[in-house]
């Protein structure tokens, strides 16, 4: 083997920023050269645009066509407005017909102007350079928010700034406005059901960094986080996902040898069971039955997309410039560099993370991917699935023949308790109680999606599952910008139950699926 042109699909090559742009097939085996490609609209609106207007606004073609022709025309009379009239500008908002455009302002005498615009105008007493200063008061004011404050706005229309308070809590709006020493009469609160958080999902093939670095690709999502390939980085290094928001960190990895890794994630990332087709969709993951030779793959990353092949043989050693790997899957597949650590599907079934190749997407090449069911087994780690029941490697690995059953295998016994908890909800008792059903890789927040506060001292609680069912509990405090784990068990051998001492403030439990799926009971108390 010529091991100058058989190389890691290496992370360091594809630094961040750079990305191919190509056109990709979707899992269903599109041919990229014979899609239909649609015209665009003659005012130069993509179909697409057009397409979603019309769904999401209940407009046919032609009205979203014409509203598009509006609110260019309004945004350019708007920037015309703005400077015109200078302070006394007071903001501009298109009303429901969205046609008709309404410019505020703060001196009388410039309505003429906003008239012999084409505009509607409306007189204010603020105009929005004021009530951005508002804003920035209670911007700089931030940390004194609480969770019940889901945020606040410049609402031009109202000429005032919202502060958007959960209903109840209009008390605490209008106190965090007071601690902003902002105008009264220039703050109003407004009530909402809103618990606005960050919706970061981890999704195989989706790119992610490495110490603000190298880029790789995740391969599939399992309780806690996700794996990937073992040359994409070491334990201890940190990951950031394609937004740059900080996401894991490494906790396993091997290469040579191997070529797989391990990154656990923190709060704000929720691993699900689907793989990114780079079509604009997902598919779903149900399992990691492997797949025989010969039989169709597909592989997710994040520089090529979705590519699709042939397994043509297991158990392959590639001797990388690194050092030797054994017990890879060979493919016709093409990849690129960026693409490694990304997922690898035969249907809805898990098969690998990518390894490395040689050749690339332009004239076609040959590819490795470590297979999942090794990764799964070595850490111990359970598969996310998107039908929500754990998946797991068959207990003898098969590196080189599927599995005897030939369909999705119960998760060896290690993943779960080997004294199955009571699972009676009289086994937890306390203050308060809430029930949920929750399942591997998944997580609720209680009470109610909410949070509770306390003048400090002990806290109990505890969360009983039926057989089958294992779970954490996280006891989380809020801490001005997020809610952090202050403590946590699992229900290893039997109902997971925590106590902690804890100061003042606000916060909720979490409830965390490891492994199986079914009721829960949770009850809590603070002494």
């Amino acid at each position: 083997m010529d091991r100058r042109r058989m190389t890691a699909i290496a992370v360091l090559v594809a630094a961040a920023g750079t990305a191919a742009a190509v056109t990709l097939p979707s899992f269903a085996g599109e041919n990229p050269t014979t899609r239909r490609t649609e015209p665009a609209a003659a005012d130069g609106v993509a179909p697409e645009v057009l397409d979603a207007l019309s769904r999401d606004l209940s407009l046919t073609r032609d009205q979203a066509a014409r509203r598009l022709k509006a609110e260019r025309w309004a945004s350019g009379t708007v920037a015309k407005l703005r400077g015109e009239l200078g302070a006394h500008y007071g903001g501009s908002w298109l009303g429901a017909d969205g046609t008709t455009l309404n410019v505020a302002v703060a001196d009388p005498a410039q309505a003429a102007r906003v008239t012999a615009a084409g505009a509607v105008p409306k007189r204010v007493d603020r105009g929005v350079a004021e009530l951005d200063a508002v804003k920035s008061r209670l911007d700089a004011a931030g940390d004194e928010a609480t969770p019940d404050v889901a945020g606040w706005y410049v609402d031009v229309a109202t000429n005032s700034v919202v502060v958007v308070a959960q209903p109840g809590a209009e008390a605490a709006g209008r106190r965090f406005a007071e601690a902003g020493g902002v105008p009264a009469d220039a703050v109003r609160v407004r009530t909402a059901d809103e618990a606005p958080r960050p919706l970061f999902d981890v999704r195989g093939g989706d790119a992610y960094f490495i110490n603000n670095a190298g880029r790789c690709s995740v391969g599939f999502s399992v309780v806690g986080g996700f794996v990937t390939a073992g040359h994409c980085g070491r334990p201890g290094d940190r990951t950031a996902g394609a937004n740059r928001v900080a996401q894991g960190t490494f906790a396993a990895s091997s290469f040579p040898g191997d070529d797989w890794a391990v990154v656990e994630v923190n709060g704000q990332w929720t691993p699900q069971g689907v793989v990114n087709d780079f079509n604009g969709g997902t598919v779903p993951v149900n399992g990691s039955t492997e797949a025989p030779v010969g039989a169709s793959v597909c592989r997710s990353g994040s520089t090529t997309g979705t590519r699709c092949g042939v397994i043509q043989a297991r158990n392959a050693t590639v001797n990388y410039p690194e050092g030797t790997v054994t017990g890879l899957t060979r493919t016709n597949v093409c990849a690129e560099p960026g693409d490694s650590g990304g997922a690898w599907l035969s249907g809805d079934q898990a098969q690998g993370v990518t390894s490395g190749g040689s050749g690339d997407c332009t004239r076609g090449g040959v590819t490795f991917f470590q297979p999942v069911n090794e990764i799964l087994q070595r850490n111990n780690l359970t598969l996310v699935t998107a039908n929500g029941r754990p998946s797991a490697p068959p207990a003898g690995g098969g590196a080189t023949a599927p599995p005897a059953g030939g369909g999705a295998t119960a998760p060896p016994a290690s993943t779960a308790p080997a004294t199955p908890p009571a699972g009676d909800a009289t086994d937890c008792t306390g203050q308060e109680s809430r029930t949920g059903r929750i399942a591997a890789g998944r997580a609720q927040v209680q009470p109610d999606g909410r949070f509770f506060r306390v003048p400090g001292g002990a806290q109990e609680a505890c969360v009983s599952a039926p057989e089958g069912t294992r779970v954490a509990l996280e006891l989380q405090r809020f801490t001005g910008t997020a809610f952090r784990t202050v403590a946590r068990a699992d229900s290893a051998d039997g109902p997971a139950r925590l106590t902690a001492d804890t100061p003042a403030g606000a916060y909720r439990y979490r409830v965390v699926g490891l492994a199986g799926a079914g009721e829960y009971t949770l009850a809590f108390s603070a002494r």
